[in-house]
Order: C-alpha cells, then structure tokens, then sequence
C-alpha cells in the first residue's frame, strides 16, 4: 500500500458527515494537463477545434485539499483518457481552472464568465452548496456540467446537463447498512454533535435505513462539549445492533477515546466514513475496532489499469493520490467521451453520449444511469491497521454499484 499525506481539512456538508466523519483556485489556462497562466481564450470552440473546459473547484478555502486531490486526478485522466495526447477526436482540450473557494457566488460568477465567452463544458465542484448552484446554471445555458465530489443527492436527476463524477450520500449510507445486515427489525443509533450538521446526518440515515426497517435514533452533543463519556454511555446504554458516528472537528480524538473506554466499540458494530490520508490518526487505538465506509482510498480498486493509470499518472505529476483523486479522474474520462462519441460543440450530442456509458473507472466498473445520470460505481468497506502515522486502510469488501444504488430519479428536464 502506497502511503500519502494531505492537509487536513473539514466538510460542512451532510455529504462530508457521512464520508468525512473524523474531522474531517487561482484561475489559469491549461492545456491537457499543463499548468498556465491567468489569461484564457475569450472565445467558443475555434477553427482549430479547440474545445474549451472551464475547471470550477475550490482551489482555495476549507476545501482546498479535497479540490487539489480532484484537480490532480483531473489532469491525469484527461491524459490517460486522450491516450497522451491531450485531443479527443481530434480536438485539442484546454482547461481552464477558476477557484470558487467554497463559495457558491464566487463560482457562479466564475461559471457565467466562462459561459459568456462560448465554454460548452463545466466540470469542478467540491462543495455541495455550490453544485446546487451550478446545475441550475447549466440548465439555463445548456452547457454540460460534470459535477466532482460534491455528493449531495439534490444533484442527481436535476436536470439533463448535470451529470456527476463521484458518489452520493445515498450510496454512503447503503454501504454503512450493508455491515448491519438486513436492517428489518435492527437498532440504529446516530452519533453526532447537534448541529445542523449533525441532525442532517440523522435525517438521512432515517430516511434511507430507516425507510428499509430499522428503528434509527441518535445521540446529539453540543458542539462545544469537551467530556464526551456521558453521550457515549448512553450510546451503549441503547444497545443498538449499528452505532453510525457522524463527527466533525477537534474534538474527533476525545471522542474515539470516549467510545473505546465505555466499551462501546466492543458492545456492537461501530460505522463511520473512512475521509482522506490525514484523517487516519486522529482515531487512535481505535481506529482498529471501527468498521469504516469508503469512496475510495489508493489500492481499493485492486490495482486495476485504469486506478494504476490515474495513481502513476497523479505521482508523475507531483500529487499524491487520496479521496477524491478518483472523482476527478472520473470527469475527466467523462468529458473525453463526451467529445469523441458526441459533439465538441453540441451540448444535446454529449449528453446523449454519457447517459447509459458503461466504462472502466479507477474504482471498477461503472455506469452513468440514462434515467437521472446518477454515477452506478462500487463502495467499498475498510479498516485501520496501525495506529498514529503508520495507520493505513485494508480492503474488507467490495460493495458492486448495483447492490448501493440510490433509487431512480427521472431527471427534471
């Protein structure tokens, strides 16, 4: 297992709840794959058959981390996917990367500017809040937009531009049920700060696992509590069969600690998302008597040619592959597909060559669902070997698309 190390960062999303329990860009003009400058083509596709990529992410703010990772995986699937040479059938790709900060305003003013100067594809988006920006933009204008990581379940079948490069929280969620089991009749307890934060993580875990049997209650802390022995006394007091630890923040360690010292992790099945390299210490001991959902870690894929692709193509560039290095190799052969089977130029032709796409990605197999463009891909399960800097994920199970697939949703139109 390759090791990596990334800045630590946290999500304020629900969708970072899930898979980032623990604690958790400058504008430039590329070419495939090249850094540029500030300056970018003012003009739609030319007569050189140029087909302009505007990149929206946060290259900077909370979520900078997780933008790098998709940024760095975006530039080595789009050289993987043009086979090296930066054209998807015969047309040269020129990447155009805006920074939104995590900033749903900043990034559609960044996206109106692109638009306005004849961009036809918009990739990028690390922030839940900004891609519900986003998609509506893409539909007004009728450009394709290939949303990144962020997993809100609003996205998928929003409208017929706006396809996603990542998972949702949906498929979160099915794969922390798949270590409870039939949920029919089982007790699942949330464990999370009361926040809106946290309570949205309740809701969701109600509404997917409890819609599928089980009985779901929670145990909410204050945001500001340090003595967290009290909340995890009454999570073992519940004696639930699937404890579902929704945490963000400094207090993540004490937390940990609370939970083995009660005996908690020994009573019952403890589930939490497995979030980015530099979140594996922050478990501890543990760490090791956690089970752990996961996106995505490197080797996960099973060293398959396309995750080897996208791991010596990250490296090779200087970045290290972690989370959301997948979900940027993902767009990128997604929007390759979309030139070569369809247009450079017609929005309605690249659509219609990504809905029903089955194709070889980084995690496996995956398929892009004609009905809502809901990416069908496979979850993982995981635990932590090691403690401090040497904890590291081994792969536990592989969860196949199908079996965590959110329900259709028709898109909008």
């Amino acid at each position: 297992m390759r090791r990596r190390a990334v800045a630590t960062v946290h999500r304020r999303t629900l969708t970072a709840a899930v898979l980032g329990a623990t604690g958790l860009l400058l504008a430039g003009c590329t070419a495939a794959g090249q850094a540029g400058g500030e300056s970018g083509p003012d003009s739609g596709p030319r007569g050189d058959g140029t087909v302009k990529v505007g990149l929206v992410y946060s290259r900077t703010g909370l979520l900078a981390a997780y933008g790098k990772q998709y940024r760095d995986g975006f530039m080595a699937g789009l050289d993987h996917a043009t086979k090296g040479t930066g054209k998807a059938g015969g047309h040269r790709i020129e990447v155009t990367e805006q920074d939104d900060a995590g900033d749903p305003g900043k990034a559609v003013s960044a996206a109106k500017n692109l638009i306005g100067k004849g961009y036809k594809v918009l990739a990028g988006t690390t922030d839940s809040g900004v891609a519900l920006q986003m998609a509506p933009l893409a539909a007004q204008n009728k450009v394709l937009y290939v949303n990144g990581p962020a997993a809100t379940d609003a996205v998928t079948g929003v409208n017929t531009y706006t396809f996603r490069s990542g998972r949702q929280s949906y498929q979160d969620i099915l794969t922390a049920g798949t270590m409870l089991g039939d949920p029919k009749g089982k007790k699942v307890t949330v464990l999370a700060q009361d926040s809106t934060f946290g309570q949205a993580n309740v809701a969701a875990v109600k509404a997917i696992l409890g819609a599928e049997g089980a009985t779901v209650g929670s145990v909410l802390a204050p945001p500001s509590a340090t003595d967290l022995t009290p909340f995890a006394r009454q999570v073992k007091a519940g004696a639930p069969d699937l404890v579902f630890v929704a945490w963000a923040g400094a207090t993540a360690p004490a937390l940990w600690t609370a939970l083995d010292q009660q005996g908690v992790l020994n009573a019952g099945k403890v589930v939490t998302g497995l979030a980015g390299t530099a979140s594996y210490p922050v478990f501890g001991a543990a760490g090791a008597k956690v089970s752990f959902l996961a996106h995505y870690f490197p080797g996960a894929g099973g060293g398959n040619p396309v995750e080897k692709a996208m791991l010596d193509g990250v490296e090779k560039a200087g970045g290290t592959p972690d989370l959301f290095s997948t979900d940027g190799f993902t767009a990128a052969q997604m929007i390759v597909r979309a030139v070569e089977e369809g247009s450079a130029t017609d929005t309605a032709a690249m659509v219609k060559a990504l809905e029903g796409w089955s194709f070889d990605g980084v995690k496996g197999r995956q398929q892009i669902r004609a009905d809502d463009h809901a990416l069908v891909q496979p979850m993982f399960t995981a635990k932590l070997k090691g403690t401090g800097a040497s904890a590291e994920p081994e792969l536990v199970s592989t969860q196949p698309g199908d079996a965590v697939a959110p329900p259709a949703k028709p898109s909008a139109g």
